[in-house]
């Protein structure tokens, strides 16, 4: 199978749908003329033209009520916010207005909108561009919120997004752009609210999402190799609505689990992982308490040698396996 980048797969599944169906349009800022501020919709605005692909305003909070409008209104919007982190200034239409159309017009209306948005830390961008928000957003009823993986996953899961009938916050951690995987040449889509088992094992099983799926897959390689300890990497996908079936049934066969995230560890959306595995009846087949590993509760730094300390490094899920087998 061909492999492409994350970056190509976004691309290819927003163009794919565009050529099918002219209610698709893209907006945000700089996603036209200069192809998006990482380069994922460079050359959409010669194939597509300035009607569809539109440069905006910097102005966050106008481009999320443009979509919102235009997804009430009978289009199916996809907006890129430059970086996660300026989400905050478009909450008023996402979550006031977005995400509650639906709900208040008793299911008559719809919001049909994807907002994409670069998240996660490791490119040098400091305090206000490296953040992880999706618990922010994971608190709003009417909300979806995708976080892929892979470039098979990114192309998928952006396909069913933009016909989900509701707003769907869908977050591509930034690292993960230029990594290249196999990716299907013929048309597919994932569905919204599957879990996927990256690797079985059944010793112990890892829970996480984004870009922390690669780094817990090659840590539990590396400890299959030199350790003998098999370990089952279960990657959410999709936060909300989220897989608990899948969760629960992974910790039921391995008895331990470990739970890792980028975003601090406070607040953060592995939390609500714990409590959906105390919950349930995998709460009785657990040897060991469940862990959390998410990141420090600090700002993200400039300094790329702090930087790379504050999210869970290999190092420390390692550490974290070893303490609870």
């Amino acid at each position: 199978m061909r492999e492409i980048t994350y970056a190509e797969a976004i691309k290819e599944a927003m163009c794919e749908e565009m050529r099918k169906d002219d209610r698709i349009i893209l907006l945000g800022e700089d996603v036209g003329i200069y192809g998006g501020a990482f380069g994922v919709s460079r050359g959409m605005i010669e194939e597509f033209g300035p009607q569809r692909v539109m440069d905006t305003p910097i102005t966050e909070l106008v481009i999320t009520g443009c979509a919102v409008g235009a997804a009430m209104t009978g289009l199916l919007p996809v907006l890129e916010i430059m970086f996660s982190d300026f989400i905050t200034l478009g909450m008023e239409q996402l979550i006031n207005q977005g995400a509650k159309n639906r709900f208040q017009f008793g299911g008559q209306g719809s919001v049909p909108m994807v907002l994409r948005a670069p998240a996660g830390s490791g490119t040098g961008a400091a305090e206000q561009h490296s953040q992880s928000p999706e618990a922010w957003v994971a608190n709003i009823p009417g909300l979806k919120i995708v976080i892929p993986s892979t470039p098979c996953d990114a192309k998928g899961l952006l396909k069913s997004s933009i016909y989900d009938p509701n707003p769907v916050v869908f977050l591509e951690q930034k690292l993960l752009y230029r990594i290249k995987g196999p990716v299907p040449e013929e048309d597919y889509t994932i569905p919204l609210g599957k879990a996927d088992v990256k690797r079985t094992g059944k010793d112990l099983t890892i829970i996480t999402y984004g870009r922390m799926v690669p780094r817990c897959l090659k840590v539990a390689e590396d400890m299959a190799i030199n350790k003998g300890i098999d370990i089952e990497v279960v990657d959410v996908r999709t936060l909300v609505p989220m897989d608990n079936d899948t969760l629960i049934n992974s910790v039921k066969k391995t008895g331990k689990c470990l739970v890792v995230y980028e975003a601090p560890q406070t607040g953060g959306f592995g939390g609500e992982i714990v409590s959906v595995i105390a919950d349930s009846d995998a709460f009785f087949y657990l040897d060991a308490p469940i862990r959390r590993l998410g990141g420090l509760d600090v700002p993200i730094p400039y300094n790329p040698h702090l930087e790379a300390q504050v999210i869970p490094t290999e190092e420390k899920i390692t550490a974290a396996i070893e303490s609870l087998l």
